[in-house]
């Protein structure tokens, strides 16, 4: 029997690229100025330094299991059984999907702005049309999406290209260049507004999940993924930076305002031709289709591995192997997307999700401490362990620390909720109950 290794290691970081510079480097690069002024340079490298940080402790993660499709809930579920497993299973899973809907949101706001619709459920009709039809790539088949992937971001990171280029030049041309665009006001040059500014855009490197789910389906093998990983989350942290500088450089920091818009108000404050506004507004609509894309891709493997342990229904282990698609998965997490498109609180989702996230980036780190405990060795090794896993776990108790109260109130009751959920199944399939001995 051949064996699959359908994926490249460029287009396997192009998955990873694809979701991490989507929606956050369009929508939230702004907001993230709005809340740290130029101390926004500093929250964006925190984050990056998280996140590579994190996909180092991913790499050599998937190179352990790599066969696992369900990225951090695999890790959890190997590391420490069923019931971690599935709390953190299901959180992440709706981390994904729900941020399809902000990321397809995103998609229908710029697409009304620029057929002159940008008003009414207008955004909402389009976001639902790119789910739909990015669904329908997704069930062709992983390895199309992929490729799909990777023409997107090429293109994606060309029009990034041409904006940092282009605002350098019509900051020069215009003389508008002024060391006081890069001033912090003093209510924002502290550690609090830097955390608020990190934690607005923490969700905007998260994408690298992705290639974690299809480690088994790159060229390579597990060391190839692991490089992907990485590549995927430097690459997108230096575009991340020159783009905040690009927008300060035209702009002064103290304008930018909470906007779901900033590259465009940037260049409308600039004075920008309009053809470059036309451009970067189409790399908008590129970059957010791509990022919905990987993450319809991401969270339908997550549901088909929770259901493959046998932790959800048979009807979730649906899998066409030969197109190498979780048929079933991409259906619910659309549906959800489409769902959540009416939720009519974009922030409290958004922050949901980063909850999620950054639970299970933090189980993740335990496991990969259980695993070496262990001795069970991956052909890829994080550098500098356990130095860097200490400093990831105490980054991420801290942003965990710092989230909006709401995030972290719902938060504790879905976890909650899970616990009940779980020990209700466990004993609701059991004749007696079980009475353990915690202590002799």
């Amino acid at each position: 029997m051949k064996e699959k290794k359908l994926i490249s290691l460029p287009i396997a970081t192009a998955v990873g690229l694809g979701a991490i510079i989507g929606a956050g480097i369009f929508v939230l690069s702004g907001t993230t100025i709005a809340l740290a002024g130029a101390n926004a340079l500093v929250a964006f490298a925190l984050v990056g330094i998280l996140a590579i940080i994190i996909a180092l402790e991913f790499g050599e993660l998937g190179s352990i299991m790599p066969h696992a499709k369900g990225a951090s809930f695999s890790y959890a579920y190997e590391a420490f059984g069923s019931e971690m497993g599935f709390i953190t299973g299901i959180l992440l899973y709706f981390s994904f999907s729900t941020a399809i809907a902000a990321i397809a949101l995103g998609f229908g706001s710029y697409f009304g702005s620029l057929a002159a619709l940008h008003y009414g459920y207008f955004p909402i009709i389009f976001a639902i049309i790119l789910i739909f039809v990015l669904s329908i790539v997704n069930i062709i088949g992983i390895k199309k999406a992929a490729k799909a992937d990777f023409f997107l971001v090429i293109i994606k990171l060309g029009i990034l290209t041409i904006f940092v280029i282009s605002a350098i030049a019509l900051a020069y041309s215009t003389k508008t260049l002024n060391v006081s665009n890069f001033t912090v006001p003093p209510a924002k040059d502290n550690i609090a507004a830097i955390f608020a500014a990190s934690i607005a855009v923490f969700f905007a490197y998260s994408g690298f999940q992705s290639i974690s789910t299809i480690t088994s389906d790159v060229k390579g093998g597990a060391n190839k993924a692991a490089k992907a990983i990485v590549l995927s989350v430097v690459i997108s942290m230096i575009f991340y930076i020159l783009v905040v500088i690009a927008l300060m450089v035209m702009v002064p920091a103290s304008k930018f305002t909470v906007s779901a818009d900033p590259l465009a108000f940037a260049l409308n404050y600039a004075h920008a031709p309009y053809s470059l506004y036309l451009i970067v507004t189409i790399g908008a609509l590129i970059a957010t289709t791509s990022a919905t894309l990987a993450m319809i891709m991401t969270s339908s493997r997550i549901l088909y591995q929770i259901g493959e342990n046998k932790l959800l229904p048979k009807f979730f282990r649906k899998f066409d192997s030969k197109k190498d698609v979780s048929v079933n998965g991409v259906i619910i997490s659309s549906m959800i997307g489409i769902i959540m498109l009416f939720s009519g609180n974009i922030y409290i989702i958004a922050a949901i999700s980063n909850f999620g996230l950054l639970l299970s980036y933090l189980v993740s780190s335990f496991a990969l401490i259980h695993f070496r405990r262990m001795k069970k060795a991956g052909t890829f090794k994080t550098p500098l362990y356990p130095y860097t896993t200490i400093a990831g776990i105490v980054l991420l108790i801290l942003f965990i620390y710092g989230m909006p109260r709401e995030a972290l109130d719902i938060g504790v009751i879905i976890i909650l909720i899970l616990f009940m959920l779980y020990y209700f199944l466990i004993e609701f399939k059991r004749d007696r109950v079980v009475k353990e001995e915690l202590f002799k």
